[in-house]
């Protein structure tokens, strides 16, 4: 199994992995999903984790009592802030330098500097909803130099937010007989609503400047 299709496996059964992982591990599995967030939000060379699916069969585990809800709501919403404090502080430090290497997606680099453009400030609270964007944006915001005190206000706001919203779906909704006995397909559905977003954002700009083009002709 290569690396692709092991991640692809992961997502699309992260309820069998993650219910193993409690088996074997016990307590240290609120270590390792803590881990696997900060991971997320903190580096750009790591956005093929998984970060709402996650944090959404987390809850459905907890709904079962297989977990305290509580004390992973305070984690995961922990791990995202510091997660993304990493990643701003790093952006921060490699300044224009992080366009020169190679390893970091330029093509995500410039979409989410797009966001910025569009929406300031708000792109750290909105990118936390939208997969890959939601790794760069802090790595943007501190290439910036945003003001780190802006940065901070709507990284706790999204942050705490973005784990509440999933952790507490997957702890009321999770275990529907229905979403339970379709796990793969509810987890492809978060991914796709996930991109909904930026997806509806890069047709508008296609739009905006295709008008543009044709007010100039």
């Amino acid at each position: 199994m290569n690396f692709v299709t092991f991640v692809i496996d992961v997502f699309l059964h992260l309820d069998t992995h993650l219910s193993a992982i409690i088996t074997q591990y016990g307590a240290w599995t609120y270590g390792l999903m803590f881990f696997v967030i900060f991971m997320e939000t903190g580096f750009v060379v790591t956005p093929f984790l998984p970060g709402d699916s996650l944090i959404f069969a987390a809850g459905t585990f907890a709904a079962l009592g297989s977990l305290n809800i509580w004390l992973l709501f305070i984690l995961l919403a922990a791990a995202a802030v510091l997660g993304d404090t990493a990643n701003y502080w790093i952006g921060h430090y490699l300044g224009d330098r992080a366009y020169n290497i190679k390893w970091i997606k330029k093509e995500y680099l410039d979409r989410t500097h797009a966001f910025f453009e569009k929406h300031g400030g708000k792109t750290i609270f909105l990118a936390r909803f939208v997969p890959i964007v939601r790794t760069f944006a802090p790595f943007v915001a501190g290439i910036g130099r945003m003001s780190y005190s802006y940065f901070f206000s709507y990284n706790v706001f999204g942050g705490i937010l973005w784990v509440a919203l999933f952790t507490f779906a997957g702890y009321f909704f999770g275990n529907i007989p229905f979403i339970r006995d379709h796990f793969s397909m509810v987890i492809i559905a978060i991914i796709l609503i996930s991109l909904v977003p930026m997806g509806f954002e890069a047709w508008r700009s296609r739009r905006e400047s295709k008008q543009t083009k044709q007010a100039e002709a």
